[in-house]
């Protein structure tokens, strides 16, 4: 196994997986170089980790195509790693490596979360993979929308076309409270995520965000339904209880 990362899509057409997973990561105004390469970081741990690998190769076909992109604004998408077979540890790393090898940023601006959403699914309706399912996993410090198309338009329209959005609510990089402004995880299951079995996981502060992201991939990957739709995540090592739905 581990053979299939980073090769040439054409050489990957008609390729059945578990799962097609498109990472959508925030790069607004909001997040400077340094929480940018932290993301990143935190995704590449969290794919190679052995859990989610276990998730990975578990699986009906045992394994998943997966790709990562940065958001900010209306029309600035970028993808970072582009869609890579994931099937063991040789080629999570190889995703890993890619990740983190120092790509340059090049989203910028304010929040648009209904562009990002649409963006998201024009990738997943025309890469070279025929998952059994299909989800766009947004993470975000924030449910504004500053351009581009209503968040709950886009959602809609992504969610009619058989894609699940699920959700990271990055509540406090930098500080062990909670932002007081208003809910995001709340705005989250209100606003963003949506599909059968959707859910929002929440990194309470930086400390938390690779146990985060590695709990919200095993859920993904397993295709698991939370009996909620938040999993809160407050610590690097431990995930606290399901809560009722938020909405």
């Amino acid at each position: 196994m581990g053979q299939g990362a980073l090769m040439p899509q054409a050489a990957l057409a008609q390729t059945e997986v578990d799962l097609e997973l498109i990472l959508l990561a925030d790069a607004t105004g909001s997040i400077d170089d340094d929480e940018i390469r932290f993301q990143r970081q935190g995704y590449a741990e969290a794919i190679v980790d052995p859990a989610v690998l276990s998730a990975i190769t578990g699986n009906m076909i045992g394994r998943i195509a997966v790709a990562y992109a940065e958001w900010a604004g209306p029309g600035s998408q970028d993808m970072v790693v582009d869609w890579t077979i994931i099937d063991g540890p040789d080629s999570a790393a190889a995703f890993a490596a890619a990740l983190t090898e120092g790509r340059p940023r090049q989203a910028y601006g304010r929040n648009a979360i209904g562009s990002a959403l649409l963006y998201g699914k024009a990738q997943l309706e025309t890469n070279a993979f025929q998952g059994m399912r299909k989800v766009i996993d947004l993470s975000a410090d924030s449910a504004g929308n500053w351009g581009g198309p209503a968040i709950t338009v886009a959602r809609d329209e992504v969610v009619k076309a058989g894609i699940i959005i699920n959700g990271l609510a990055v509540l406090c990089r930098s500080c062990s409270g909670r932002p007081s402004s208003y809910d995001l995880e709340a705005a989250f299951g209100e606003l963003i995520i949506g599909g059968p079995g959707s859910f929002v996981v929440s990194a309470e502060n930086a400390q938390s965000f690779a146990a985060a992201v590695r709990r919200k991939l095993i859920l993904e990957i397993a295709g698991d339904v939370p009996a909620g739709r938040l999993a809160r995540v407050t610590g690097p090592d431990r995930a606290a209880g399901l809560t009722p739905p938020v909405r």
